[in-house]
């Protein structure tokens, strides 16, 4: 479970992304103030002519017309890979690397007729995060705001790196170095909330831990933070509240103490009720659906899976709106899509089954 440290790569990605000093003046650039753009996620909006992209699965969607896509970036910290499709095609991997302005150009040709953008921010928000300036569109071109996503219900997924979709793009071992093989698209939230027509929010850390673990940020500091840093202000979570809020945690609380011969946190089991506790504070209206596994410590360690059961009963027996779900497939490695796949078939059967969910439907 342990991120090594980042090393930026020069990734390109299929299209064409270049430094860009200024607009050509053969195109029209909407600018990402322009109220056109739909944007969904927790998104740093303090300056509306290029907001932050932060956390993972991030959406940015606009309806245009004409020959040409540019998607242009005011600055990025990190890495940072975006998946960009166009008319539900197979999407494009953006790589936005760090430094000032730059301009991504889609690298497909483009029919007459409307067309439907979708930015997908695939990598995780403590990896690095960008700032978006806007599209570049052919001069004589049209832009429309996208029509309302059809969406039943709302989901959020809080936890780590299995939650992440970190490495699930990687070959048999896992890397942390190039970002651009961690996809929260095809990660088991994203494929759980769409198996429902959801709208989707990934709020998860790869490394960290409740009480313990391979960042220096816990989940109390994260969770509800504009970015997952422990100096950031808190998100307005009043704008946007899910119908059920995940929460799968403590892998990194094993993996971490176990890596440096210490036992597992004695206090696990009471921060973990306290965080709950202040996710329903702040969601009084979700149902809260407690999560184990993925990975070893989660589906085989005894203190964790002690620890975690205590907690759960302990808030299971005062909140009729908490539920829990135990995984039983898990990975040696951080899971593979395919992995991901298993897991959120699991999750989907289960959901199917429970009342809760056809109420909040």
């Amino acid at each position: 479970m342990k991120p090594t440290r980042l090393f930026l790569t020069a990734v390109l990605a299929a299209g064409c992304l270049m430094p860009a000093v200024a607009q050509n003046p053969a195109t029209l650039l909407v600018p990402a103030s322009d109220p056109r753009f739909r944007y969904e996620g927790r998104i740093d909006f303090a300056d509306p002519a290029a907001p932050v992209l932060i956390w993972q699965a991030t959406r940015v969607r606009l309806d245009f017309a004409g020959p040409e896509l540019a998607l242009v970036f005011a600055g990025a910290t990190g890495q940072n890979f975006f998946n960009v499709a166009v008319d539900g095609a197979a999407p494009q991997i953006a790589a936005v690397p760090e430094g000032g302005r730059q301009v991504w150009r889609y690298p497909l040709p483009l029919g007459a007729g409307r067309h439907q953008l979708e930015l997908f921010k695939r990598s995780e928000a403590a990896a690095g995060h960008a700032r978006f300036a806007g599209v570049e569109l052919a001069a004589d071109a049209a832009a429309w705001a996208p029509a309302p996503p059809a969406y039943r219900l709302r989901m959020e997924f809080i936890g780590d790196s299995i939650t992440v979709g970190a490495c699930n793009e990687d070959g048999a071992a896992d890397q942390w170095d190039d970002r651009r093989t961690h996809n929260n698209a095809l990660s088991y939230g994203a494929f759980t909330a769409a198996a429902f027509a959801a709208d989707y929010r990934n709020t998860a850390v790869s490394g960290m831990g409740v009480v313990a673990g391979w960042t220096a940020i816990k989940a109390a500091q994260a969770w509800d933070r504009l970015y997952p840093e422990v100096a950031s202000p808190r998100a307005d979570l009043a704008a946007w509240q899910p119908d059920v809020a995940f929460v799968n945690l403590g892998e990194n609380d094993d993996s971490y103490p176990k890596a440096h011969q210490q036992p597992f946190p004695a206090a696990f089991a009471a921060d973990y009720v306290a965080l709950v506790r202040s996710i329903r504070a702040a969601y009084p209206h979700a149902e809260i659906v407690l999560l184990r596994g993925g990975m070893y410590g989660g589906a085989r360690s005894t203190p964790l899976r002690e620890a975690w059961h205590a907690a759960v009963s302990e808030l299971e027996a005062a909140d009729p709106a908490i539920s829990h779900y135990v995984f039983r497939h898990w990975s040696e490695t951080h899971p593979r899509v395919a992995d991901d796949r298993a897991m959120a078939d699991e999750l989907t059967a289960w959901l199917k089954r429970q009342s809760f969910l056809q109420r909040s439907r």
